[in-house]
């Protein structure tokens, strides 16, 4: 049978995100685009929700109709040499702890597990989701890779949670996709000690599922999905086997988000201090070209 293209019509307006489809691997590909600093802002996670959206659209209209050419993979991937995503906004933290914004906080964190979530049910569908890292990744970018059902690295790549150096720890669900790949005590280990892990160094450990040579990581990701399309049905039952065995609710992530606010707006002084001395040494690495207030509002808040 003649394989058909993936019809789709690509997002408009996207400036965080790139996406592309890959018909003959029935995968799309959505690449982290960064114009500032390369964190997760308020522009990112509103680009990430309307290729969810798109993506989540496609690849139901597929399963529900039975086309055999739908839609089964989606890759997590960023555009930036040397970064995946450097986590969290915390230049954004620190406004709305300091003007008590408990509720614009509890929006970002909730925004963040919602794409999350998404991409660790896969839509709810039989569709696999993958995150290839080739660069570093921090806190909630490291959290982002988690939630994907695959984690692919390119040799290089260092992962970390460095939150518990200002008094937080990360709260859009490390634990509870860690603790779903490899024994709680260790997960809780890795989020505690701060420490910046090699992408060998978690294989071992059982948090990345294979690693590749620097250059090679597109090249893993196509082998992956050859190897699991020969596969498939297997496949899809072990998925829902392992998800039966310890299931992960979306109430879950919520109550973590809770207590991660609470946490946050208890921060004291120094701890902010520190908070800002991350930030200032990321725009320094990253300085964006200088723009005008109106600018900043309409990149992060439209």
């Amino acid at each position: 049978m003649k394989q058909q293209k993936i019809k789709v019509a690509n997002p408009r307006g996207l400036t965080h995100v790139e996406v592309e489809f890959d018909p003959a691997y029935h995968a799309v590909w959505a690449r982290l685009n960064f114009p500032d600093r390369p964190c997760i802002s308020t522009g990112l996670i509103r680009d990430l929700q309307q290729v969810q959206t798109m993506v989540s659209s496609i690849a139901r209209k597929g399963y529900e109709s039975d086309d055999p050419n739908r839609l089964r993979y989606q890759i997590l991937s960023s555009s930036l040499p040397g970064v995946f995503c450097l986590g969290g906004d915390l230049e954004l933290f620190i406004q709305l702890i300091r003007e008590n914004d408990r509720a614009r906080l509890a929006a970002y964190a909730k925004d963040c597990i919602d794409i999350l979530y998404a991409s660790f049910s896969g839509y709810g569908l039989p569709f696999t989701t993958i995150a290839l890292v080739q660069g570093e990744t921090l806190g909630g970018g490291f959290e982002a890779a988690l939630a994907a059902n695959v984690l692919i690295a390119e040799k290089s790549a260092k992962f970390g949670f460095p939150e518990t150096v200002f008094g937080m720890f990360p709260g859009m669900g490390a634990f509870s996709f860690l603790a779903r790949r490899i024994a709680p005590a260790i997960a809780k280990r890795i989020i505690a000690s701060g420490k910046v892990y090699t992408a060998d160094e978690l294989f071992e450990l059982g948090v990345v599922d294979k690693v590749v040579s620097d250059g090679k990581g597109v090249d893993a990701v196509h082998e992956f999905i050859r190897h699991q399309q020969v596969r498939s049905t297997g496949f899809e039952g072990l998925e829902r086997v392992v998800e039966q065995f310890n299931p992960l609710s979306y109430n879950e992530l919520m109550d973590v988000v809770n207590i991660w606010v609470e946490t946050a707006m208890q921060l004291s002084v120094k701890n902010l201090r520190l908070m800002e001395y991350l930030v200032n040494a990321q725009n320094k690495r990253w300085a964006p070209p200088r723009r005008s207030a109106r600018e900043f509002r309409l990149a992060n808040f439209g």
